[in-house]
């Protein structure tokens, strides 16, 4: 689980994720997936997370002394502050950039209909 942080539209929500350790963790990253539906536009509807620490080098920045704790930091600070110039989500990324109002009463409903407890 990972938890909304504050001031941001996922505030108190509760985000529920996926984990899997591979084989040959720590040289590759774990895959990790959010299983609780999230509206961000680099997170897919899948919960796939586009974000550069979960893919391997040359494409991302995985290092074997990263580990899961860093991973779902990075994931929070990921939900507070969404890279709108690399995005899963097309639509959710131009709504952030150009209507950023609409993003976040969007952001706030989806978290209180899935994530909250």
């Amino acid at each position: 689980e990972i938890l909304g942080s504050a001031d941001t539209p996922y505030e108190k929500g509760i985000f529920n994720l996926e984990i899997l350790v591979p084989a040959r963790y720590p040289f590759e990253p774990p895959k990790i997936r959010f299983l609780t539906p999230i509206y961000h536009p680099n997170i897919d509807s899948a919960g796939r997370i586009c974000l550069d620490v979960l893919k391997l080098p040359p494409q991302g920045a995985w290092r074997p002394s990263l580990n899961i704790s860093t991973l779902l930091t990075s994931i929070q600070l990921l939900m507070a502050e969404p890279n709108p110039d690399d995005p899963l989500m097309a639509d959710i990324s131009s709504e952030y950039k150009y209507n950023k109002q609409l993003f976040l009463v969007n952001a706030r409903e989806w978290t209180k209909k899935y994530a909250s407890q």
